[in-house]
């Protein structure tokens, strides 16, 4: 499943199509992806005008004129092709192709540009949140309901990240993948992080934390190193781009010597909740 580098990079290549721009035809080609769309899904979204498109966690928000906000998650498989609108017309028979068979939801945008959702699993989202009745706050989509501060934003530092791991008898690792403590860091990136900080995946998150709940020096290395991995990720072009530039810390490299200048530890590999863990038992703490 894409991490927040990709799912920000993704934003990034739909905005110049979709930011600012209207929804001049909308087409499925399904009832559904993991869920059924909502009802006038296609009907509501023609005519508006996309005010913003943004991302919270792993999720695309595109903000709408009408109040309401499109919420997109690419589920494990789902991925954005953009292409001129007359390109995507001229195609007399796309489902001659096998790239294309997938091809799930279709929005022309007023920007000239086609956007195509395509998802072979079908695990991805679309869901269209209306805007609340009362008031100007736009009504916050469920699933995004008590996520952390973004690990990009002013929000999250190293006080935030202590108030939130405070009390946690858990794996540090486990605490950092919920998305409660952090909003979209992922097992990739988590691991990066912890080897970055210099901090045990295995140790327990309430003891990076003051008996009441303040920052210890180790709250204060994790929180640089989640913004340092996180934002050098999304500057490349994709997670296999990061791997195979050697870039990769620890994830994915077990058995090999650990990147840190002066250490001679070797990369190891754990089980924590059912995914994989690497870390340096050497010069991790």
């Amino acid at each position: 499943m894409p991490e927040l580098p990709e799912v920000e990079r993704v934003r990034r290549r739909l905005a110049p199509a979709m930011a600012k721009a209207r929804f001049e035809r909308v087409r499925l080609n399904r009832a559904d992806l993991r869920r059924p769309f909502p009802t006038g899904f296609a009907r509501r979204l023609r005519g508006q005008t996309v005010t913003a498109l943004t991302r919270r966690c792993k999720y695309l928000l595109g903000h709408l004129s009408s109040g309401d906000t499109l919420v997109m998650h690419l589920g494990m498989s789902g991925s954005f092709r953009v292409e001129p609108t007359a390109d995507a017309r001229a195609r007399r028979d796309p489902d001659a192709a096998l790239e294309y068979r997938h091809d799930h939801v279709v929005f022309e945008m007023s920007s000239g540009q086609t956007v195509t959702f395509n998802d072979p699993r079908r695990f991805g989202v679309m869901d269209l949140v209306r805007a609340e009745r009362a008031g100007a706050e736009r009504q916050r989509p469920s699933a995004l309901h008590q996520l952390g501060p973004e690990p990009l934003s002013k929000a999250f530092d190293a006080i935030s990240l202590a108030e939130r791991l405070a009390g946690r008898r858990v794996p540090l690792k486990v605490a950092l993948l919920d998305q409660r403590v952090v909003a979209g860091l992922g097992n990739i990136y988590a691991s990066e992080a912890l080897h970055l900080a210099r901090l045990s995946p295995q140790r327990r998150a309430s003891t990076l934390t003051t008996a009441s709940g303040g920052p210890r020096p180790g709250v204060v290395r994790l929180a640089a190193a989640i913004k340092s991995v996180l934002t050098r990720a999304i500057r490349l072009k994709s997670t296999d781009d990061y791997s195979s530039s050697g870039r990769f810390r620890v994830y994915d490299r077990e058995s090999d010597r650990c990147p840190t200048p002066g250490c001679k530890g070797t990369i190891r590999r754990v089980w924590q909740a059912g995914r994989s863990t690497f870390y340096c038992p050497d010069c991790q703490r």
